[in-house]
């Protein structure tokens, strides 16, 4: 057990935590949800990091980090819709979320014929990522109708923007051993 591997299973039990919070009957629940998630999305970077710089990269930690940011986004977003009730925020989210399911099953597929570098994390991947996490943390720190709130409404049609596209990377460079079967 390595400092970037607690820090993936501390995500993973921020999630009940940040879950809990979201749904007290008190206005400040608004803003706590949004920095518990803000906290997950750090380590998020932060152990990515460390386990590259201090070479503890784990099979372990390869496993988890993925799962631990999708059970973070799913949730957050899950969340959002439920508190929005808005198509606005369901269609991105979903678009999200199913974005996710495809590409852990695509990488998981590779993986078992031996390519999972044929789709690692790409640079729009990336800056997906950075949209879609600030966009959460501005839903959740603000209530719907907010104008923040409505600021991260646009973010995170931009992370579904550049999700799709992400999608296409990855299925574009898959595409061989995806037609080959």
């Amino acid at each position: 057990m390595n400092l970037p591997n607690i820090l993936t299973f501390s995500r993973i039990a921020m999630i009940p935590l940040f879950l809990l919070v979201f749904f007290m009957p008190f206005q400040w629940a608004y803003m706590a949800s949004a920095v518990i998630f803000a906290v997950a999305a750090v380590t998020d970077w932060l152990d990515g990091f460390l386990a590259r710089r201090w070479d503890q990269s784990t099979p372990l930690g390869a496993f988890l980090d993925p799962v631990a940011d999708k059970l973070m986004v799913a949730g957050a977003l899950a969340v959002l819709i439920h508190d929005y009730g808005s198509l606005f925020l369901t269609i991105p989210g979903i678009v999200i979320i199913g974005r996710e399911i495809v590409i852990s099953a695509l990488r998981e597929w590779m993986a078992e014929m031996g390519k999972r570098a044929s789709v690692a994390v790409s640079l729009v991947g990336k800056v997906k990522t950075g949209f879609q996490m600030v966009a959460i943390v501005m839903l959740l720190a603000y209530p719907p109708g907010e104008p923040v709130a409505m600021a991260g409404l646009a973010m995170l049609a931009v992370a579904a923007a550049l999700t799709l596209w992400s999608m296409c990377v990855y299925l574009k460079a898959a595409w061989e051993e995806i037609s080959a079967t």
